[in-house]
């Protein structure tokens, strides 16, 4: 935050950059954009960890491969705050609730989506589950919940979504969905809504592979995208961008067909976020590493996105990757491939999020699976018209499990 301030002091936004950057400047401005993963358990940070937080990456994302039980992963997130020394550290997971739920118990397991679009108040369920997220995340250090899931459940061959989704109806997502989010980020912890524009309607899995959303500009108003702009509207933190092709998105920015990218390098994605929803908070992508990707290098990803409108990019797994796509945004900005403007819109809305959510280490571990929580989940589950007299929700395979 210093730095960006430094180098903005008293130039308003839209003002062109007011001095040219230098290389190490560049360096630090582009390291906060990214937020990597790393493998390994126990509560000092694995040398990979360490190595990228002194280099200034800006978050940490964890997964099941690192987690053990409440008190450690409260301690491992303490130590990786702490490892960032005078500067603030994003630490985020999945934990929607449901099937993708890297926290598991004594954590409390909040039902899918879908069983809490049945309960008989849905917006008071998602809002209860919002409130036993944040609450059960802040006391272990967790800053961000890359949640809720925001799209519309409209194509029963999804192999990805389903069930994480609130419902077919984009009344229902929109209305449900900012309930959770304003629970949530009134407990402390940023919620992000995703997966923009829409990965409801579609028949491929972007974990494997490219999956395109192929509805005229109408049909993505009415039905896919409503959900965001309420999530926007709402206040929403972050919102992650989908690997889905969207070529009427492109096509309205000027791209021909052939030429679609995913919306996580789409300038046609952006703009319509940007412009015409009218947000200003963080755009997230998706893991760069995911299947979806593979016929792009990660340089041009992260170029792409970042030039697009991208704020912040995950990477997931290999430190080789993440410092090559550091490398990549320092190269493209030194070069004018990217301009230097654009480098400091996206830091000044990372520092934005950062300084709302991102808190110094606690230990709350008596708030974890509390009575009241768990009580609130029953209650949850009683008023649910699939569950009535069912008892626990059937178990589902996890759809992102190759990243846990």
């Amino acid at each position: 935050m210093e730095l960006l301030e430094r180098l903005t002091k008293g130039v308003e936004n839209s003002a062109p950059t007011p001095v040219k950057l230098s290389e190490a400047d560049i360096d630090k401005l582009a390291a906060k954009l990214f937020v990597f993963g790393f493998d390994g358990k126990g509560t000092e940070p694995a040398a990979h960890a360490r190595r990228l937080i002194d280099k200034g990456f800006g978050g940490v994302i964890l997964f099941a491969r690192n987690i053990e039980n409440p008190k450690q992963v409260a301690e491992l997130c303490a130590n990786l705050k702490l490892e960032a020394a005078d500067r603030p550290l994003l630490i985020m997971i999945d934990q929607e609730g449901g099937r993708v739920a890297r926290l598991g118990p004594p954590f409390s397991k909040i039902p899918a989506a879908r069983v809490l679009s049945e309960a008989s108040k849905p917006e008071v369920a998602a809002a209860s589950a919002g409130k036993i997220l944040g609450r059960e995340l802040r006391a272990v250090n967790i800053d961000l919940d890359a949640a809720p899931v925001m799209d519309v459940d409209t194509n029963p061959d999804n192999p990805v979504i389903g069930s994480r989704s609130f419902s077919r109806s984009p009344e229902v997502v929109a209305a449900m969905g900012c309930s959770l989010i304003r629970e949530m980020q009134r407990q402390g912890v940023a919620a992000c809504a995703k997966h923009f524009p829409g990965h409801g309607d579609t028949s491929k899995d972007s974990h494997l592979e490219l999956p395109t959303l192929a509805h005229d500009l109408p049909r993505l108003q009415q039905v896919e995208l409503p959900p965001f702009q309420a999530a926007a509207d709402a206040g929403v933190a972050a919102i992650m961008l989908a690997h889905v092709t969207v070529p009427a998105l492109d096509r309205r920015a000027g791209v021909p067909a052939p030429g679609a990218l995913p919306a996580s390098m789409s300038a046609g994605a952006l703009r319509y976020l940007r412009r015409d929803i009218g947000y200003d908070g963080v755009a997230i992508t998706d893991d760069l590493e995911m299947g979806a990707l593979k016929e792009w290098g990660i340089e041009k990803v992260v170029v792409s996105g970042l030039s697009a409108g991208v704020d912040m990019f995950l990477v997931c797994h290999t430190e080789e990757v993440q410092l090559r796509a550091h490398r990549a945004v320092v190269e493209a900005v030194l070069t004018g491939a990217v301009s230097q403007a654009r480098l400091l819109e996206a830091a000044r809305r990372v520092d934005t999020l950062m300084a709302d959510f991102v808190r110094p280490p606690t230990t709350k571990l008596h708030i974890v699976g509390s009575r009241d929580h768990a009580a609130a989940v029953a209650n949850i589950l009683a008023a649910s018209k699939v569950m009535r007299g069912k008892g626990e929700p059937a178990e589902e395979a996890d759809p992102t499990d190759y990243r846990r």
